[in-house]
């Protein structure tokens, strides 16, 4: 069976018409990957942001990786 490699987003916006996400970063690239251990994993506009990340358990937001105490690949950011 075939994996499907692809990510699904859907856009939020606020009541005006504003999206709410107002910038993603790539954090990784493939000349530079950059790795985070959980207890390294800082929060993001006071825990308004989120980052993604790639683990052993599969691709997880930060908050779900201080959960599941893992770390792996920081892919991107998004507030």
């Amino acid at each position: 069976m075939a994996w499907l490699k692809s990510l699904h987003l859907y856009l939020k916006y606020d009541s005006v018409g504003a999206s709410v996400i107002s910038d993603i970063k790539r954090v990784s690239k493939p000349g530079c990957r950059i790795f985070r251990g959980v207890d390294n994993l800082g929060r993001i506009m006071d825990g308004l942001g989120v980052q993604v990340l790639s683990t052993s358990k599969g691709i997880l937001s930060d908050r779900q990786a201080r959960k599941e105490r893992v770390g792996g690949e920081l892919i991107c950011k998004v507030w």
